[in-house]
């Protein structure tokens, strides 16, 4: 049990940083990503084709594959969610937005990549090893080592630039009051702009560290963004700490469920649990009631 539970804080600390780039584009904007997982997936073949396929060092890749989705995020942000939020008489107007972008990601993804797994050498070699494996020792890799602590300093990173930088205020105050903050001279739009650049950099980051275990492949975003609507439904919509808890909790839940049930079962228990949840606890654990 002890090596499911060090699974599952690997896996929970990259499912978090899937979590806040999902609530950091809500909670500035009030839409919906229904990319997010598509662009978890590219920056996946990011990583995939400069550090599996052309040599680079994977410190070169990962940020890499950050910036390359912080582009993307800075282009839908700008041809597609800002044109439509600034015309739109309904919320179904940017939802339905949000869902085209995720088809057309999906489709550019299988024209360009097709439907083939890919993988990559692992990063680093060796592991740490506590106890008698044949006795319920605990096997930790190298690899996987690195990837929970670059996940935690993304995360911490994240944190103190929204909590300590003059953006980052600027992040809170839009997310807080919009037009508040417009009349104390922040520019909203650029404020907009940095935030949803930010989450879709956040998902290609985890991505890319994630393609070092479970590869990648064109038709995986949906499942990507299914995980992080439930991560966020747990902790509360567009609440930072509720993201952090909600990806650690289904890191571990999902880590044991696949030790303890088969694989198709695992996440029917986790949704009916999760519905369950919601029955008591409808804004998540740390949300509160929007309107």
């Amino acid at each position: 049990m002890l090596q499911v539970l060090i699974n599952g804080a690997v896996l929970g600390a990259v499912y978090a940083l899937i979590a806040l780039g999902l609530t950091m584009v809500f909670s500035i904007m009030r839409v919906v990503n229904f990319a997010h997982g598509q662009m978890y997936m590219l920056g996946g073949f990011v990583v995939y084709y400069l550090y599996g396929q052309y040599g680079l060092p994977f410190y070169v890749a990962l940020p890499a594959a950050g910036i390359v989705l912080a582009v993307v995020g800075v282009a839908f942000n700008h041809f597609f969610f800002q044109p439509v939020l600034a015309t739109a008489t309904r919320e179904e107007n940017s939802m339905l937005m949000a869902v085209g972008t995720a088809l057309l990601l999906e489709n550019l993804a299988l024209t360009f990549f097709g439907e083939k797994q890919r993988g990559v050498p692992s990063v680093m070699d060796g592991a740490l090893i506590f106890g008698d494996v044949a006795e319920g020792g605990i096997v930790l890799t190298h690899s996987n080592a690195l990837v929970a602590t670059l996940a935690v300093l993304a995360i911490v990173g994240l944190l103190s630039f929204v909590q300590y930088t003059r953006p980052g205020r600027a992040l809170r105050a839009v997310a807080q009051d919009k037009e508040a903050a417009r009349l104390q001279g922040v520019d909203v739009k650029a404020t907009t702009t940095l935030g949803f650049a930010i989450g879709a950099a956040l998902a290609g980051l985890a991505g890319g560290l994630l393609v070092t275990t479970y590869g990648v492949n064109a038709g995986m975003g949906t499942n990507i963004t299914t995980k992080a609507f439930i991560m966020i439904m747990i902790g509360g919509a567009g609440v930072t700490k509720g993201a952090i808890v909600g990806g650690v909790l289904l890191g571990f839940a999902e880590a044991i469920g696949y030790d303890l049930l088969p694989g198709s079962v695992t996440y029917l228990m986790i949704f009916i649990a999760m519905i369950v949840f919601l029955v008591f606890k409808p804004n998540g654990m740390f949300g509160k009631p929007w309107g």
